[in-house]
């Protein structure tokens, strides 16, 4: 009971990103070339056939938000780490746990590396055997070409699937569903945003989805 309320005490702390973050296709905004409704990954997905994938695009532009919705999706274990603090024994108890999980129940893991670019050669050779031998299903999320930071084994082994910037239509929506929101966005505040401030949001974040919503009026009572 104390770790429920906990974690119900955490999610209300977290930002607004966080909050609101989707958990379906059908709440995802943006990305309608690579997940869009008929498309060939979201068929993939929606049907359990996950390959490995690197996610490369800016910032805020839905790399961690859909990763979430494939593990989601496909009832996959989801194991996420950055790559600017985790390590090789990270990467081996994931493993370990992953072999595990797929001998007692037939689950399959998704390890989730966000900055895989800042991983060193050592360290994404010590993945390489698990995600070719289908141990682990990796997705990472980079902002930087992949073909110059990502070693060549590994890249051979993955799709790359390239997000677009938001554009300011996607903006408006993802700001507007976060402000109307009771229970995890703002709606129980009663935040009205006129039309300059939403166009002021859209235009500092930058085509960041991130920057949109944590610029918010988080604190407007």
């Amino acid at each position: 009971m104390f770790e429920q309320q906990s974690e119900k005490q955490k999610e209300k702390e977290a930002p607004l990103a966080t909050r609101i973050r989707p958990a379906t296709f059908h709440e995802f905004v943006g990305q309608e070339h690579l997940i869009g409704k008929g498309r060939v990954l979201r068929k993939a997905i929606e049907a359990g056939q996950l390959p490995s994938v690197i996610l490369w695009g800016p910032p805020g532009s839905g790399k961690t938000t859909l990763a979430y919705i494939i593990a989601n999706t496909t009832d996959s274990h989801f194991s996420p780490i950055s790559a600017v603090s985790a390590g090789v024994n990270d990467l081996r108890r994931i493993v370990e746990e992953a072999k595990g999980r797929r001998k007692m129940n037939q689950q399959r893991t998704i390890l989730f590396i966000d900055e895989i670019h800042r991983f060193n050669k050592a360290q994404q050779d010590a993945i390489l055997p698990f995600v070719e031998d289908g141990t682990v299903t990796l997705i990472g999320a980079t902002t930087e070409n992949p073909s110059f930071e990502v070693t060549s084994p590994l890249l051979s082994r993955c799709q790359v699937l390239t997000l677009n910037p938001l554009n300011e239509d996607e903006l408006r929506v993802i700001i507007l569903r976060a402000i109307k929101d009771r229970v995890l966005g703002l709606g129980a505040l009663n935040v009205e945003l006129d039309t300059e401030a939403l166009t002021h949001l859209i235009t500092m974040s930058n085509n960041d989805a991130r920057i949109a919503l944590n610029g918010s009026p988080d604190d407007t009572t």
